[in-house]
């Protein structure tokens, strides 16, 4: 109940159930579920890079294994309507969001039953079922699209929110702040989600921002803010589900600075010659997935329940692979499908040449 604000029901209703929400914790949600999205991140990645490596895979591949933190704590408050953008770096955003791990593997070996039968690849995951609105090769360029899914839910009057997640060098774009304005200019239903992973591909933040928050500049936009350690699942849950409750509740956007760190290199090849082996050595430590499994395990949580979910996500992700190699490549003539939305529209000569 806590997911919906009535409408029409008046204000002191409307504040009432805001204050519930705030004060909902891990208490009331299943904590082992957010351990199992991040495990199925890791174990899905690490797969995907042997298979990469191996010469399986085509294409290139970004890989956020370190940062399963963020979509987990984002998307365990998102409902299956409520709307996603990602990046190039987009495999676990979708995946927190409900997409098919089989159907993800299977796109990206470029086959027919692909959740985009195997035209988009590893940049282009879509899933609008789920309201997984793409993940995107231009840098910044999913930030507009969420605010306008979010404009979108405000002119329909619908209480869906979107989350824009971006890396640390898109908030150096101007469409990330021409979003940032509007979306507080018409309180828009949008969150922002920064990951901010230390580098903007090989360029480190403090080398590209002359600020050193970006949950702190965002609030002259008038963005309400948090900046949390992305590496803890449960700060990233609270701070999240703040955000998340405003935004829905028609109290309008807000951005989220996730610190954290990608353990591999900006691609799959990448020689990471802007970094250490200390350095990354030492953010080792601060694994997020270790992390949480051994605080669910000083809660009480039994080591063979963590390693059911561990043997259970593995056996998921292996299934997919074998899903995906099974499943046919398109046709050539396939390549003709999909251009357009609706090819019998009877206007559609008028439309194009006006």
């Amino acid at each position: 109940m806590w997911e919906r604000v009535p409408r029409g029901r008046g204000e002191g209703l409307r504040r009432t159930l805001q204050k519930v929400r705030r004060r909902r914790d891990l208490a009331t949600v299943d904590a082992l579920g957010l351990y199992r999205t991040m495990v199925r991140i890791r174990r899905f990645e690490e797969r995907v890079e042997q298979l990469f490596l191996a010469g399986k895979l085509p294409g290139f591949v970004h890989l956020s294994i370190g940062q399963e933190a963020v979509p987990a704590g984002v998307c365990a408050h998102l409902r299956p309507d409520d709307y996603v953008t990602s990046t190039h770096r987009g495999h676990g955003h979708a995946l927190a969001k409900g997409t098919d791990p089989a159907a993800m593997m299977a796109e990206l070996y470029g086959k027919r039953t692909g959740s985009c039968r195997g035209k988009g690849g590893s940049m282009h995951i879509f899933d609008a079922r789920l309201g997984m609105l793409g993940a995107n090769g231009i840098v910044c360029a999913g930030v507009p699209i969420a605010a306008g899914a979010a404009l979108a839910a405000r002119l329909l009057g619908q209480d869906r929110v979107a989350v824009a997640f971006l890396g640390d060098g898109a908030v150096a774009r101007g469409p990330f702040h021409e979003s940032l304005n509007l979306a507080s200019l018409w309180k828009l239903p949008v969150v922002f989600v920064v990951e901010q992973n230390a580098f903007a591909s090989t360029t480190r933040y403090e080398e590209a921002h002359a600020f050193a928050s970006v949950a702190e500049f965002v609030r002259g936009y008038g963005v309400a803010s948090h900046r949390v350690d992305g590496n803890d699942v449960e700060a990233v849950y609270r701070a999240a589900g703040d955000l998340v409750d405003r935004a829905r509740s028609g109290e309008g956007p807000g951005l989220l600075e996730a610190v954290t760190y990608r353990l591999r290199g900006h691609y799959v090849g990448d020689p990471q010659r802007y970094r250490t082996r200390e350095e990354v050595e030492e953010a080792q430590a601060r694994d997020p997935v270790r992390r949480w499994r051994e605080v669910l395990r000083s809660r009480g949580v039994p080591e063979e329940v963590l390693e059911a979910v561990e043997r259970e996500e593995e056996e998921r992700v292996e299934a997919a692979v074998r899903f995906a190699e099974e499943s046919p490549l398109p046709e050539p003539e396939e390549a003709l499908e999909d251009l357009v939305s609706d090819p019998g529209f009877a206007g559609w000569e008028r439309t194009y040449r006006a």
